[in-house]
């Protein structure tokens, strides 16, 4: 073989090397390129991460500061909350003190029986005010366990009050239309 062959065919190869080449430098930086992607990808995530976390803390702390507020509330409420119902009475309470003196030096029965009157619808008409009601129970109705309490029971004087209220003991009362004291009652057996 000649010179020019030996060339030829020395250059046939060097181009059969090249694609090859060119194919091996594709693929790597094919994989640089996926390697880089997955890197920034796994960063992007990890920052989401750190976020959430920190996002997830200040709502748990901002969680635990409503739950202390609240409770806080709660506690001053209840010191708090016969308060009102107390200023109403002390009215009330100040004509009793007025009754209670005029009663050792009073000779009339009549007025005092007035004026103690007096001082028993005031302080019906602030209890109503508060929302307490008493219960409107007379002999002959039914007994409900869930606004009475029997103290006992007596053989019924007649087959109508079998079952059924005879005597009343004790008033109930109730407040904003839950029982707050069950009346007292009799049963007729």
């Amino acid at each position: 073989m000649s010179e020019k062959d030996t060339k030829k065919a020395q250059e046939n190869e060097e181009l059969q090397d090249q694609p090859v080449n060119a194919e091996a430098n594709g693929q790597e930086e094919e994989q640089n390129q996926d390697e880089t992607a997955e890197a920034t990808q796994e960063d992007t995530t990890a920052i989401e991460l750190a976020e959430m976390k920190d996002k997830f803390v200040r709502l748990m702390a901002e969680f635990e500061n409503f739950r202390r507020r609240t409770a806080k509330e709660r506690q001053e409420l209840l010191k708090t909350a016969s308060q009102d119902v107390m200023v109403e009475l002390l009215p009330v309470l100040d004509d009793m003190e007025r009754a209670r003196q005029s009663m050792e030096a009073a000779k009339d029965v009549d007025a005092m029986l007035q004026g103690l009157e007096l001082v028993f619808h005031k302080l019906k008409h602030v209890t109503q005010q508060k929302g307490l009601k008493p219960m409107m129970l007379q002999a002959g109705d039914d007994f409900d366990a869930d606004m009475h309490e029997a103290v006992t029971q007596i053989p019924a004087p007649s087959e109508e009050l079998k079952g059924k209220i005879v005597d009343v003991i004790e008033k109930g009362y109730t407040l904003n239309d839950k029982v707050i004291r069950f009346a007292k009652v009799i049963i007729g057996a």
